[in-house]
């Protein structure tokens, strides 16, 4: 991926809402999956990590991008957003 493309995904996602919280049931194998089907349905999402996770945004992102083989675009604070292009019905057109 190229820091255009990297650039232009972040500028996106800086207008997202999370949709998914990771609390202090911390990353399990639901939380994997639901992961995977929001990036399958939507390609580019953010997450919130909760204080009471005990991870930092960036541990939690580098914990789940690898199994879910998605892209961590940024990491602001407590937030993190995610990038995988779907294999049925890619949505973002990347240039």
């Amino acid at each position: 991926m190229t820091g255009k493309q990297r650039a232009y995904l972040r500028s996106m996602c800086n207008e997202m809402d999370p949709i998914l919280l990771i609390g202090k049931g911390g990353i399990e194998a639901p939380v994997i999956k639901q992961l995977d089907d929001a990036l399958e349905a939507r390609e580019l999402i953010k997450v919130k990590v909760l204080e009471t996770a005990g991870l930092t945004a960036r541990e939690a992102a580098d914990m789940v991008s690898g199994p879910l083989g998605a892209d961590v675009i940024q990491v602001i604070g407590s937030k993190f957003c995610l990038y995988r292009r779907s294999v049925e019905k890619p949505r973002i057109e990347l240039i």
